[in-house]
């Protein structure tokens, strides 16, 4: 696994396809917060936009091996262990870009609440936040692997897909990543610092569940392409 995981991520950073979604999740940050905003609201959408951004790399990977080599690789490994590592390659460059984004949102903003009136340490503010993040990345994993091979196979149908599932991912009720959203918003006004434990299991378990799901079928990708 470590050799394919770093195969897939090699493929990754070479072909630069890592660079639309990267740079999407930079346009959310340099529009949507400013300097001196309250943190935990700032963190709240920087953690919200990497979701739609993970499901993004996590489509990339998944599709961006040739079929040539990931027959080749699949019949040197198995074809769930490859796709597992393409996955991983996605979550991997997801979290670096994600953990990068909460650490700046926190430099440039106001450690104090909506109001001005409470101050919030920030340190268990920067943690929230880094849950949060954790929580709408493994959830933006989950809907990019649900929504690409080998359970959908054409591109502009599975984007299409995948954006809406994302969207519904984050204002949806009971969805791990609007609750852990909608935690640091709540605590803002309130002065708190409320860190999204619960739905960070919530979300590790269905980031874990659409996995195995994926990796199961993933053997299929290559039947389809070799027919």
């Amino acid at each position: 696994m470590t050799a394919l995981f770093g195969y897939q991520t090699a493929l990754l950073l070479r072909s630069q396809r890592w660079l639309p979604p990267v740079l999407l999740y930079g346009i959310f940050l340099v529009v949507g917060i400013q300097s001196g905003q309250p943190v935990l609201d700032s963190l709240g959408y920087a953690a919200a936009a990497l979701l739609p951004v993970t499901a993004w790399l996590v489509r990339v990977c998944a599709n961006q091996e040739p079929l040539a080599a990931r027959s080749i690789t699949a019949a040197a490994t198995s074809p769930p262990r490859v796709h597992l590592a393409s996955l991983l390659a996605a979550v991997a460059c997801a979290g670096a870009v994600g953990a990068a984004g909460t650490m700046f949102v926190a430099l440039i903003s106001r450690a104090k609440s909506a109001d001005g009136q409470v101050e919030i340490p920030l340190l268990p503010a920067i943690a929230a936040g880094l849950i949060a993040a954790a929580v709408c990345l493994l959830t933006g994993a989950a809907v990019g692997a649900l929504c690409t091979r080998p359970l959908l196979h054409g591109r502009g149908w599975s984007m299409s897909v995948t954006a809406l599932c994302a969207l519904l991912a984050l204002v949806t009720s009971g969805s791990p990543a609007k609750y852990a959203v909608t935690g640091l918003v709540t605590g803002s006004r309130t002065g708190s610092v409320q860190p999204a434990v619960l739905p960070l299991v919530a979300a590790v378990l269905i980031a874990g569940a659409a996995t195995a799901a994926v990796c199961t079928l993933s053997s299929f990708r290559t039947a389809d392409g070799a027919s």
